[in-house]
């Protein structure tokens, strides 16, 4: 049987004879896409023989982050969190290729693996079986997006401090589980944010959408949400989805770009357009 990869996502599907019929559901939704020239399925072997390059960068002591060049999927990164109780491996990747495999489990592995929304699941259950069958945490909001069922899957919601160190925080909007993780370290916290906080090019700002390739905002209420949830945490470093960064008074950013995207929404600035 096959584990089939959903070529517009990444997000793997169950192991069957057949690729499934039909569209991706996740990519079916409104928040994602599915190719004008139809669906397209492949698998993690033929990924892996692809020639790609491994990219690799530690962005500080102990926080690593993955992609290949050329991307596949999304494109997302996946980081690797190192804490002395394991590692923690967010936003797993959608292909397992061998020079990937052995850099990861070079650094440590992982202790427990978390996506921070449906469209970063990835291979996520292939990554636990490769990496010892560790824990993968999905929040139970979310459930229901999962394509591929597993025992070594495991539900959370509200705050989880799955490490040493390291806390998952329900910050919604994007999804309704839309999760973000706060490291802690010696010179501030790090805020790992998947999709649910976006930095944009413009340096030291963010921005918060429910959809980023089909350009649908979020509602006011819930970008307030997301950073009354966020408020007990500090965070100087925020690194993003698809490696953009805030490496500077990271949480001061989220509130002032908050209160610029919520004006705008809002209303309040209409007199400006």
């Amino acid at each position: 049987m096959t584990i089939w990869i959903c070529g517009t996502c990444g997000v793997e599907h169950p192991d069957t004879e057949q690729p499934p019929a039909g569209a991706c559901a996740i990519c079916a939704d409104e928040r994602q896409w599915v190719p004008a020239s139809g669906q397209v399925w492949t698998t993690l072997e033929k990924l892996a023989a692809d020639s790609r390059e491994v990219v690799h960068h530690e962005l500080e002591p102990g926080l690593h982050r993955f992609n290949r060049e050329p991307p596949f999927g999304i494109g997302q990164w996946t980081h690797l969190a190192q804490t002395s109780g394991g590692n923690l491996l967010w936003d797993p990747p959608n292909h397992l290729d061998p020079a990937l495999v052995a850099k990861i489990e070079e650094l440590g592995g992982a202790a427990v693996i978390v996506a921070s929304h449906p469209h970063m699941y990835g291979s996520q259950v292939s990554w636990s079986h490769r990496l010892g069958r560790v824990p993968v945490l999905v929040h139970a909001a979310d459930r229901r997006w999962v394509r591929r069922e597993d025992p070594v899957l495991r539900e959370w919601s509200g705050t989880e401090r799955v490490l040493p160190g390291v806390t998952l925080v329900e910050a919604g909007g994007h999804f309704p589980g839309a999760a973000v993780a706060h490291v802690g370290t010696d010179t501030g916290g790090v805020l790992l944010t998947g999709d649910t906080i976006v930095p944009v090019v413009d340096a030291g700002w963010v921005t918060f959408m429910r959809s980023y390739p089909n350009k649908i905002p979020l509602s006011a209420g819930l970008v307030r949400r997301i950073v009354d949830r966020l408020e007990p945490y500090e965070f100087d470093r925020l690194y993003g989805l698809l490696g953009g960064t805030v490496l500077g008074d990271a949480k001061g950013a989220v509130r002032r770009s908050a209160e610029r995207y919520i004006g705008w929404v809002s209303g309040a600035n209409d007199h400006l357009g």
